[in-house]
């Protein structure tokens, strides 16, 4: 049943606290990797015009989200309320759903990224996808599990403590790099590999981008918090400007150490090999310690948000009832069980991936898009209805927002897309349960068109996987 706190407006938190979510959130596992995975597909002149891009994208997705928070202050969900109050009940679902899986194999990610760095001191934990490696992966999300459930207030303190705690090291290693920066060798990785033009070496770090930006929303799926709608928007700009700056300093002092080739070929964490050469063997450990806490903390953030918007569609009667169960402390226990199951799932599926870093971080990114184009489109759409002296800049945000994020899908490419359906259409299951517990029609016409179409798409993409044309 639901609590009476819940039902009052639950727990109600800062602006601050806001901020930390999305700080807490899009400050993770990535920006570990980020000199490595940058250097593997451009120089620094691709790196500097993806973020420009990246940037500049991502600030429109932000102010779309600022504008949709003020707009609409009825929509306390964020990314599933806008795609439902835009475009109807299952697209609503498409985008919850979606979303959530985002969370859930992101967090696996996370996992599998501590346990890899353990792995040059326990070889046994390997590249984070041996037996070992997941069962102390297991440990971890059941220790989250029972923590969260003690309530959201408890935790988001703890998120605050984290952030603070997981800014501040990497902040020293820009500082350190600095101080040891070679501008000749800086130079020298200007260009990318000579073989690829720098057109396609941008395409290669968007997806990139998008999953170290995962988590800009983070203020709107807690908006139901907040104390003020207000907050909702400001914090969600200013998380965003504070992570660009950290995201855009890490990759490019970091040409500035080693050569591309070098930096290309570093073992994940990258940022440790970055520092170990340019202060000694102690770098590297400094940058393991502070991976554990920042990806500890990502892991938080992240589990509260996959929980909260499995809630609020289950809510709206978009998924079945158990999912809207509160606890006494207003942990949604029933959303925050099932993401945890997940969770423990796709750590089994680990063990037969032949990568699992790079899918999981690819597939975060891909399931993390259909939401943002989703959100973006609607405050395009509201835009495009409103008049007054506000229309035309809110019409050029959400334009430049939309055009964005769709760029986004096209450059994640088919395999993945196709790959995101496998997971999204087996739950249209809980969204028909979901509606007949409201004695609801489940799909209007066009609905049951979309969901025939995303059927064949996922059929196709087991095909694939099965005749060994897409590996996971």
């Amino acid at each position: 049943m639901t609590s009476p706190a819940s039902t009052a407006g639950g727990t109600r938190v800062s602006m601050f606290t806001l901020s930390t979510f999305v700080v807490g959130s899009m400050i993770g596992a990535g920006v570990f990797s980020l000199p490595a995975t940058f250097a593997e597909s451009t120089g620094v002149a691709g790196a500097l015009i993806s973020w420009a891009i990246a940037g500049s994208g991502m600030l429109m997705l932000a102010l779309v989200f600022h504008r949709l928070a003020i707009r609409r202050p009825d929509l306390d969900a964020g990314i599933f309320s806008y795609a439902k109050a835009g475009f109807g009940n299952y697209v609503g679902f498409f985008a919850a759903f979606g979303y959530w899986a985002s969370a859930c194999v992101g967090n696996v990610f996370y996992w599998v990224f501590i346990t890899s760095t353990l792995g040059s001191i326990f070889p046994a934990l390997g590249e984070g996808d041996t037996v070992l490696a997941v069962v102390v992966s297991s440990v971890g999300v059941w220790l989250f599990f029972l923590l969260i459930r003690r309530g959201v207030r408890q935790a988001a303190a703890l998120n605050r403590i984290v952030t603070v705690a997981k800014v501040l090291p990497i902040v020293v290693f820009v500082v350190l790099c600095l101080t040891v920066f070679d501008p000749a060798v800086f130079a020298a990785n200007w260009g990318g590999d000579d073989t690829t033009g720098l057109g396609e070496q941008i395409r290669a770090t968007m997806l990139v981008t998008v999953f170290v930006f995962i988590g800009i929303e983070g203020a709107s799926v807690n908006s139901r918090h907040a104390r003020k709608r207000s907050d909702v928007g400001r914090a969600t700009v200013l998380g965003f400007l504070s992570v660009l700056t950290v995201f855009a300093s890490v990759t490019i002092v970091s040409y500035g150490i080693l050569p591309r080739e070098q930096l290309a070929t570093l073992r994940q964490p990258s940022m440790g090999g970055v520092l170990q050469q340019a202060v000694g063997g102690w770098g590297a450990v400094f940058v393991g310690a502070a991976l554990i806490v920042a990806v500890l903390g990502a892991y938080l953030a992240w589990t509260l948000m996959a929980a909260e918007v499995l809630l609020s569609a289950a809510r709206a009667g978009d998924l079945p009832a158990f999912l809207r169960r509160t606890n006494r402390n207003d942990t949604p226990i029933g959303a925050l069980t099932m993401s945890s199951v997940l969770a423990q799932v796709m750590l089994v599926v680990v063990l037969f991936a032949q990568n699992a870093f790079d899918a999981a971080l690819e597939l975060t990114s891909a399931l993390a898009l259909i939401p943002f184009f989703l959100s973006a489109a609607y405050a395009l759409k509201l835009a495009v209805k409103d008049g007054g002296a506000r229309r035309t800049r809110d019409l050029v945000v959400a334009a430049a927002a939309t055009i964005y994020t769709a760029y986004l899908l096209w450059a994640a490419g088919l395999t993945y897309l196709l790959l995101c359906l496998v997971i999204i259409v087996p739950g249209t299951i809980l969204f028909a349960v979901g509606r007949r517990e409201q004695r609801a029609r489940v799909f209007t016409p066009a609905e049951a068109v979309l969901f025939t179409l995303a059927a064949a798409g996922a059929i196709v993409a087991v095909v694939l996987i099965a005749t060994g044309a897409i590996t996971v």
